[in-house]
């Protein structure tokens, strides 16, 4: 039994923002496993990638993370572009990889299944119904609002979301997924529509301005603790997720494990690359680092 399993691809990424141009490994999936690799839990990762990016797994290996792959004929390839306000981005796609099915997930208990997919058909619905039959099924949303033309990355509603929703206990999404998904752009509105829709706990990220989770009719406003500096947002979302899955898991309320999960969003953002920090690192940020309360509650109410 596992403690957390991630599904989703490992990404080769191209970040583009004001100070560099960078070429990675990326993807829900890396960020949020390279995020736990300090920490004490029971976790293993379910990607797939093509043969020639073999290393990337290893790597993974390396450092103690335990993976599952299976063979691609590509791996995903993204073009992440950001502006000064790293809040945003334009993405491209230059290869897709092949989708997770049922057929091929390996037989894995998981008291938690965190699903992150990055474009609308890298999940299906009958997986995601099959793994909530064996544990709570988290899900960054982001993917299945995601389809791709002309290599160009564009958003649209969910159509299976009332299928598949029931069997979301926890989701995660951003202010602009929230709003393609639900068609209003007030971030409570936008909450209880996905509790209405079956979820059982729903997190808004705001970027700089925190998150909101709804959880059992109340809301939780989670303040943002200001970075040293902002270097790369790419994967601030997935290690947020890290670290409140990592406390959910072990007892947590949403309060304590949403402001360990932006503890450890403000020390990624302050570097390229995937989180490299450890417990200690995140307990410093929620002891001294900087927030402001009164920001977040204007940006919900």
């Amino acid at each position: 039994m596992y403690d957390i399993c991630t599904i989703g691809h490992i990404t080769l990424d191209k970040v583009v923002t004001p100070h560099s141009t960078k070429y990675m490994p990326g993807g829900t999936s890396f960020y949020f496993s390279k995020a736990l690799r300090q920490f004490d839990l029971n976790y293993m990762l379910v990607t797939a990638l093509a043969e020639e990016e073999s290393h990337i797994v290893a790597g993974l290996r390396e450092e103690q993370i335990e993976v599952f792959s299976q063979n691609s004929p590509y791996t995903v390839y993204f073009e992440n572009i950001y502006s000064a306000n790293q809040d945003y981005r334009e993405q491209n796609v230059l290869h897709k990889a092949a989708p997770f099915t049922v057929e091929q997930m390996p037989s894995i208990e998981a008291k938690i299944f965190h699903l992150g997919p990055l474009l609308s058909d890298d999940i299906s619905v009958d997986l995601l119904k099959s793994l909530a039959s064996k544990g709570m099924v988290s899900l960054d949303i982001q993917g299945y609002l995601r389809y791709v033309e002309n290599q160009k990355v564009y958003y649209t509603d969910w159509a299976d979301k009332k299928e598949a929703l029931p069997y979301v206990s926890i989701l995660k999404a951003n202010e602009f997924e929230m709003e393609t998904v639900t068609g209003t752009s007030d971030v409570r509105e936008g909450a209880q529509y996905l509790a209405d829709m079956g979820v059982k706990e729903v997190i808004i990220t705001l970027g700089s301005k925190g998150s909101l989770v709804y959880k059992d009719n109340h809301f939780f406003q989670i303040p943002a603790y200001k970075p040293a500096s902002v270097v790369d947002a790419t994967g601030c979302g997935d290690t947020y997720m890290a670290g409140y899955l990592s406390k959910k898991v072990s007892g947590a309320d949403v309060q304590e494990a949403g402001e360990f999960g932006a503890a450890m969003a403000t020390l990624k953002i302050q570097s390229s690359g995937p989180f490299s920090g450890n417990q200690e690192m995140v307990n410093e940020v929620l002891q001294f680092g900087e927030c402001d309360r009164e920001i977040i509650a204007q940006a919900i109410y």
